[in-house]
């Protein structure tokens, strides 16, 4: 059995030079249900609150995909596979004041469930429904990722029913 470990420390973190602030790379886990909704991943943050998406800085060694994957395994334990970015948003960090963070999100249809992850004694995973966690996820910039992640299927679901 393998042992799981995530990152830690920002010496291969890419910043930005428009804003100086980290570049961070996250994903939105979803699950398609058998009446055709979608079912997503949500993952409280490192002080057990909040309801929030896998993300964290992009590194110098990866690709963006390959970020918002890792993410996914480190914070909430899934493995899957990207598919075309969402989209990028400018946001402020909570905790450093006046950081001005780029977010780039990716879609991650989850293929696995992992028992165990990196980060599992410091985050609790739930399935959530989109409704849910509109009204639930305080960061704008990820409900409007959320909001793209929905109409993109909802125009696939229109275009397979073609």
């Amino acid at each position: 059995m393998a042992v799981l470990v995530a990152r830690q420390g920002r010496e291969l973190q890419r910043y930005s030079q428009r804003t100086g602030g980290r570049i961070v790379v996250g994903c939105i886990p979803y699950r398609v249900r058998c009446d055709g909704e979608l079912e997503v991943l949500v993952i409280t943050s490192q002080k057990g609150h909040g309801m929030m998406f896998p993300k964290g800085g992009w590194e110098e060694d990866e690709s963006m995909d390959e970020a918002a994957r890792r993410e996914a395994l480190e914070e909430a334990g899934v493995l899957g596979d990207t598919e075309p970015v969402l989209g990028f948003w400018h946001y402020k960090s909570r905790r450093y004041v006046d950081q001005t963070y780029e977010g780039f999100m990716f879609p991650l249809r989850v293929a696995d469930e992992l028992h165990q992850w990196p980060e599992m004694a410091s985050r609790k995973r739930t399935w959530a429904t989109v409704n849910q966690v509109m009204d639930g996820c305080p960061h704008l910039w990820m409900r409007e990722a959320l909001e793209k992640l929905v109409a993109r299927h909802a125009m696939a679901m229109l275009q397979s029913a073609l």
